[in-house]
């Protein structure tokens, strides 16, 4: 027997059917999410399939919760960041603290050293300010007497040597401090000639020489204001040749 084909209803192949299945599998998806736009783009296989792209798909609330997972990651950096600075920062003010302490450390030291070293040196100029001075002794006699005398008077420029005091005292007294002319006119008005070269108590009081005893009958003071009177009236002892 023949077959016959019946126009208008041409019969459905293998890979019609499965097509169809796609589309409408593909119809029901579409209705539940939402497709990204640019994705799921089609394309025609070589046996007449429908083939789709991967589709991506998202939701609100997925979105909010990569929204929170970021916010919280920015502010664990934030802190994380706020504490490297505040830890860098400490460090920075401990080294600091500890150079100023050092430097602080360092001064103090030089100002003892330099105290030390002034204390030191003061103490050497004291030490060659308070040595002994050696003070120059005369001897109890005529010779020490005369030599004594000479000091002071060039101290307090008065002018005489050596041999012309020894001459007149010689002359006048022989060496005797205690010697005393009872006699001559000084004597008779009053004021006898007293000490080694016989001066009166006027003369030695307006002849003085200050740093010298006060006594006319100390035989340095006696000396020294009789040379100081010769220097006024004769210009030195070392003139006098005479009662004077």
């Amino acid at each position: 027997m023949s077959k016959h084909r019946t126009f208008g209803h041409s019969p459905l192949t293998r890979t019609h059917k499965l097509s169809m299945a796609g589309v409408a599998a593909l119809g029901a998806a579409a209705l539940a999410v939402t497709l990204v736009p640019g994705q799921g783009t089609q394309a025609t296989a070589q046996d007449g399939t429908v083939a789709t792209a991967p589709v991506a798909f998202t939701t609100t609330a997925g979105t909010a919760q990569i929204k929170d997972v970021q916010a919280s990651v920015a502010n664990q950096q934030a802190t994380a960041t706020k504490q490297a600075e505040a830890a860098a920062k400490k460090a920075a003010e401990q080294k600091a603290a500890e150079e100023k302490a050092k430097a602080d450390a360092e001064a103090k030291a030089q100002k003892e050293r330099e105290a030390k070293e002034a204390a030191s040196r003061s103490a050497q100029r004291t030490t060659v300010k308070a040595a002994p001075v050696a003070v120059k002794t005369y001897a109890n006699n005529l010779d020490g007497w005369i030599r004594q005398s000479l000091d002071i008077m060039q101290k307090n420029g008065i002018p005489g040597t050596y041999d012309g005091l020894y001459r007149n005292i010689m002359r006048e007294s022989t060496g005797n401090p205690n010697a005393v002319n009872g006699y001559d006119i000084n004597a008779q008005n009053g004021t006898p000639s007293i000490g080694l070269l016989q001066v009166i108590q006027p003369t030695f009081s307006a002849y003085h020489v200050s740093g010298t005893s006060t006594n006319i009958y100390d035989p340095v003071a006696n000396i020294t204001a009789a040379a100081n009177y010769a220097a006024d009236k004769y210009g030195s002892i070392d003139n006098v040749n005479s009662a004077y």
